[in-house]
């Protein structure tokens, strides 16, 4: 079973550890991490829902990944609850701005499982408990100092960070403001539409009305004929014929 070359540690402490034995050695617990230079050494497991007994892992004891398990090589190191509290972590530490005002808490990290390396933070605005809420990402080179629960930003606000994922509320205006976007790109190829057969029309309109009609040329032919036939001279009338003094006929 191959793994991937990045791993969420949310994904990986929400899984069941299996050794090569077959036993199951419960769920992840908390991650366990070296904050200065921002690694991932491995991992807790908690074996049993009561008692203070806890099971470390190390990171390249990981084999594969399961749809709900992590399975591992090799024995653990039993560890209890109090040692474990005192691991130093940045999972959960508030993200202060340049003033030194909370933004944010640490949700998650995206490590390299090849070196453990924490490539960036996910933080949260809100709770991170509370499903659907958005993420931004937090590389470790924008992080200036870090204390124990604390860790310090040049930054003015969330921001100034790229979104890793939105919520269903940001989701919904990023959305929104797409469908806009395009409202509004449609109805201007519409209105420029419009305005090229609006164009094409005024055109032809204008040429239509500087061409002379039909009648208008009909009329002036017929007038013109008119004209030409009241110049004529009256036809030569032909005289009566007046009667003969001499008509035999008649004497």
């Amino acid at each position: 079973m191959s793994l991937p070359e990045q791993l969420l540690l949310s994904d990986l402490l929400r899984r069941r550890v299996r050794c090569d034995q077959g036993i199951d050695h419960g769920p992840g617990a908390v991650a366990w991490m070296h904050p200065p230079v921002h690694r991932l050494l491995g991992w807790i497991s908690k074996p049993s829902a009561f008692g203070d007994r806890r099971r470390a892992w190390r990171l390249d004891q990981l084999r594969g990944l399961g749809e709900l398990e992590a399975l591992v090589q090799g024995d653990p190191a039993d560890t209890d609850l109090s040692t474990v509290d005192r691991l130093p972590t940045l999972i959960e530490a508030a993200v202060l701005d340049r003033r030194g005002e909370p933004i944010g808490t640490v949700a998650d990290a995206a490590v390299e499982l090849s070196t453990g390396e924490i490539l960036h933070y996910l933080v949260s605005r809100s709770d991170p408990r509370l499903p659907g809420s958005s993420r931004w990402r937090l590389s470790p080179e924008r992080i200036s100092d870090q204390q124990p629960g604390q860790v310090f930003t040049g930054l003015n606000g969330l921001d100034d960070l790229p979104l890793a994922r939105a919520s269903v509320r940001q989701e919904f205006l990023r959305r929104g403001r797409r469908w806009r976007d395009q409202f509004q790109e449609e109805t201007e190829r519409l209105r420029d539409q419009f305005q090229q057969a609006g164009d094409r029309f005024e055109e032809r309109l204008e040429g239509w009305i500087e061409e002379e009609p039909v009648w208008e040329s009909e009329r002036r032919g017929a007038n013109e004929a008119w004209d030409d036939w009241e110049d004529q001279p009256p036809p030569a009338r032909r005289a009566r014929p007046q009667p003969d003094d001499e008509d035999p006929w008649l004497s």
